[in-house]
């Protein structure tokens, strides 16, 4: 495998998770990565760290070990319009941004009020992946979500670690939905491990075979490059600037 990047992973400031940041950037050099993006859960998460944790992330270098880091969170999507559990203003400081669905803090509902929840968080300029949605107690439109990833510059992620849960219900089945839907739209996934521990950083065990089997593109796979992902993100950086600049001039007229 030559993935350049995976930036879905967690320390122990998580609360559930059991590496430093040290020890995972370490970790991450060694796997020969080039970038590694570590993204806590936020305050409603059981055992996590506070906001503060998030607005003090300056003080950490962003490369170690000579490898870059992302530093940011996975957000929970808390209700049917897509909110997210952190203010703007600390949403700002973070290099990247995770929305995730979480069933301890998500109400599941119908398949349109969950699409609604998603969706209403790839609308968020400020969101640059959408989390692990491949869990059946949470039905979702999966040509709705891909059109949204395209038209929000969005990402979908195919996650390693939900296809080696049991309580996440047709994992694989609806990770083949997504690739088919993607590579039918030609819109880009991102692969993470979801790592909670060193030793799973890159880990594509489980997904790896899913995306080769449904004969996915890799050109449309964003690990391999660091430098595409990098600047994918700059570019949502840049969009959201131009949606709070033409916002502050609606609101001055």
């Amino acid at each position: 495998m030559d993935f350049e990047l995976d930036v879905h992973t967690h320390t122990i400031a998580s609360g559930h998770a059991y590496g430093t940041l040290t020890e995972m950037a370490k970790e991450a050099a060694v796997r020969g990565l080039k970038l590694l993006g570590i993204t806590e859960h936020t305050h409603n998460m059981p055992g996590t760290c506070d906001d503060l944790y998030f607005v003090n992330l300056r003080v950490v270098p962003r490369e170690m070990f000579g490898i870059r880091l992302m530093l940011g969170a996975e957000l929970n999507i808390m209700d049917y319009e897509g909110t997210v559990d952190l203010p703007d203003w600390i949403i700002d400081r973070l290099d990247l941004r995770i929305a995730s669905i979480h069933g301890n803090l998500y109400q599941f509902g119908t398949m349109e009020e969950n699409t609604a929840a998603v969706l209403g968080a790839m609308r968020n300029p400020k969101i640059d992946i959408i989390g692990h949605p491949d869990d059946s107690h949470c039905p979702l439109d999966y040509e709705r979500l891909v059109q949204g990833s395209r038209e929000y510059h969005t990402l979908l992620e195919i996650n390693n670690n939900s296809l080696r849960m049991p309580s996440r219900k047709n994992a694989k089945e609806n990770i083949f939905t997504i690739l088919d839907l993607c590579k039918k739209y030609e819109v880009p996934v991102i692969m993470n491990s979801d790592a909670h521990f060193m030793t799973d950083i890159a880990n594509s065990d489980h997904s790896m075979p899913i995306v080769e089997a449904a004969e996915f593109p890799k050109e449309l796979v964003m690990n391999y490059s660091a430098a595409q992902f990098e600047a994918y993100i700059a570019a949502n950086r840049a969009r959201e600037k131009e949606i709070q600049q033409n916002h502050t001039k609606e609101s001055g007229k």
